[in-house]
């Protein structure tokens, strides 16, 4: 077989090791090494051996063969591309030098499940006043918690109730697009707390204005201001 594998080749050892073959594996493996050490390249100098950060591109990588699907419609490098990063990203964020207490991501899960509860009996998104209180903890233990929250947002749910409309149908104009779009969408929005999710969603996705916003979620506009300045931040610092 050629040093080079087409594309048919490619789909070729993805079933075959999927269905267990370890030498498709090791094949797909091999093939894909230098897409590996190219990201990896460009998480250098965080704090993490450049071994270690191979290590965990090829867990991404592992993963990426065993659940690529080719009724995806992109090409497997192109699939495994998010994937390898992601794994990286995860273990930065997760052990990094500054960690999440236990208890700050019991207050997020508490919030979390108190705003849901509340959004159906309000009607409308609860203040921080209201959540804190169903949630039973303080007003800034909640701010604390949601800013170290990272619960993904579903992309495949309609971004206004009186819209069929998903965030992922937005973003995305072919199939090809939708797939990768899907993947990337998702490590987008795990960057954002709860707050900052839905002040991006009400900006961007449903045109409210910023005095709209601080309206809805009961905080002054300045706040709002600050919300979507820290968001944009981050979402410059992911792409």
């Amino acid at each position: 077989m050629s040093a080079y594998l087409s594309h048919e080749e490619t789909l070729k050892l993805l079933a075959e090791a999927q269905s267990g073959s370890e030498q498709a594996k090791e094949q797909l493996i091999q093939q894909n090494i230098p897409l590996v050490k190219s990201i990896v390249k460009g998480y250098l100098g965080r704090g993490t051996e450049y071994e270690d950060l191979f290590q965990l591109g090829s867990m991404g990588l592992l993963k990426a063969i065993l659940n690529y699907d080719a009724s995806f419609h992109v090409r497997f490098s192109t699939y495994a591309v998010p994937l390898i990063s992601g794994e990286i990203k995860r273990f930065l964020r997760d052990d990094g030098p500054i960690k999440v207490s236990r208890l700050l991501r019991e207050n997020a899960a508490k919030a979390y499940r108190a705003a849901e509860e509340l959004k159906k009996e309000l009607g409308r998104e609860p203040s921080t006043k209201e959540l804190a209180a169903a949630a039973g903890i303080t007003e800034e233990a909640l701010i604390e918690c949601t800013d170290a929250a990272r619960a993904p947002l579903s992309i495949d749910e309609p971004i206004s109730d009186d819209s069929g409309t998903t965030l992922l149908h937005m973003l995305s104009t072919t199939e090809e697009e939708s797939t990768l779009n899907r993947i990337l969408v998702r490590q987008l929005l795990q960057r954002f707390s709860p707050r900052e999710r839905q002040v991006v969603m009400l900006r961007y996705f449903q045109d409210k204005t910023q005095s709209q916003i601080a309206e809805i979620i009961g905080v002054s506009q300045v706040q709002v201001s600050r919300i979507l300045k820290a968001a944009l931040k981050k979402l410059r610092e992911a792409i």
